[in-house]
């Protein structure tokens, strides 16, 4: 079974940094896509950083500049360092990849659990 195990996140003032990782677990052959979304109360879920195999990793226009994806393929694990934070950073960050458990079929998105990150003004 696979399983997606988010660690980090938190209370952060206006300013500060904070990092968030995700650690993919189970059977699967490679995980081409691994990122961040977030969901603000009363907002729709929206990408924030977002690294696939062999490509420049992308960021939303809100974070570019700010916020850093990094990918530890051997670990199966992404980080994403939030620096510079604003209060409209508040949200919850939720994990998300595109496993392809076989060569022989097509890729599969998963989702964690979700993390609370919040930027006090």
């Amino acid at each position: 079974q696979v399983q997606l195990v988010e660690s980090g996140g938190g209370l952060v003032q206006t300013g500060g940094s904070l990092n968030v990782s995700c650690a993919v677990s189970g059977r699967f052959f490679r995980l081409n896509v691994m990122g961040w979304y977030r969901q603000a109360p009363g907002e729709e879920r929206e990408v924030v950083a977002l690294a696939a195999i062999g490509v420049a990793p992308r960021y939303s226009e809100s974070v570019k500049g700010r916020f850093t994806i990094s990918r530890d393929n051997p670990r199966n694990t992404v980080h994403l360092q939030m620096n510079s934070l604003r209060p409209e950073d508040t949200a919850v960050y939720y994990c998300v990849v595109e496993m392809l458990k076989s060569p022989l079929v097509p890729s599969s998105r998963h989702w964690g659990q979700g993390t609370q990150v919040t930027v006090s003004s």
